[in-house]
């Protein structure tokens, strides 16, 4: 009875991440269906497409958890590069999985989001639009690459050396609109007075941001235990071919 109960309780926690995982997704679904739906209206003088601006609360909350997975891609880097930890190089590669899904979420919508409200998709002369395409482009790279390279630790180093380099772009993207606003607007959060939100349009974008924050939190879980997995099989397979 009691082994039955242990058993249980280890189920339990490994489908922890799953649920976490979902709750993220219904979050994010929320929150698009209340921007669509709930969000007031901008005024037609501050926006070319007043309709197009309801993606800023998917946008913004996306760009903040990529911002996490980014932080912990750099953290997980650090452990392996300095530390030679196998926690570290997990959590190297659930940043960089988590970082592309979320980048990717975050150009996507402003790409649509720039085609109506600039008229063109991207600007090449933004600063803050180039270094977070950046960011979401090494999170590409570290993908693919540790999925065609044989794993080892030279293979480990490389990729950590990225994603610790990498990350001087996060602090860059995010005070680039302060130094250089060309067409991107400035932070919403820590962005002054003129980056303040109130009403309907800052509770939408609250439960956006927690969303977003579960959402990443159950990636990088789920992300962390695959690759575990997968270290698990290859020692399994080592053994078996020395047998």
């Amino acid at each position: 009875m009691i082994q039955r109960e242990i058993a249980v309780g280890r189920t339990m926690s490994k489908r922890g991440a799953e649920v976490i995982l979902l709750l993220g997704f219904f979050g994010i679904g929320l929150t698009l269906g209340l921007a669509l739906l709930k969000a007031p209206s901008v005024s037609i003088n501050a926006f070319e497409s007043p309709d197009a601006q309801r993606i800023f609360y998917w946008h913004v909350p996306a760009a903040w958890a990529a911002f996490i997975a980014f932080g912990f891609l750099f953290v997980g880097s650090a452990m392996w590069f300095f530390k030679r930890s196998n926690l570290g190089w997990r959590m190297h590669v659930a940043g960089a999985e988590a970082g592309l899904a979320t980048g990717l979420m975050t150009v996507w919508s402003g790409m649509v989001w720039g085609a109506a409200e600039w008229g063109v998709p991207w600007d090449w002369t933004d600063v803050r639009l180039n270094t977070f395409g950046l960011l979401t482009f090494l999170s590409l790279f570290l993908v693919l690459g540790r999925q065609s390279q044989p794993d080892g630790v030279e293979t480990r180093d490389t990729f950590s050396t990225f994603g610790l380099y990498g990350f001087v772009l996060v602090p860059v993207t995010y005070v680039a609109t302060r130094l250089w606003q060309i067409r991107h607007p400035g932070p919403v959060v820590g962005g002054g007075d003129g980056g303040s939100l109130a009403g309907e349009m800052a509770v939408i974008l609250f439960i956006g941001a927690i969303s977003f924050t579960i959402f990443i939190i159950g990636h990088i879980l789920m992300s962390m235990r695959i690759t575990s997995l997968e270290q698990r099989l290859e020692r399994i397979q080592k053994s078996m071919d020395k047998v």
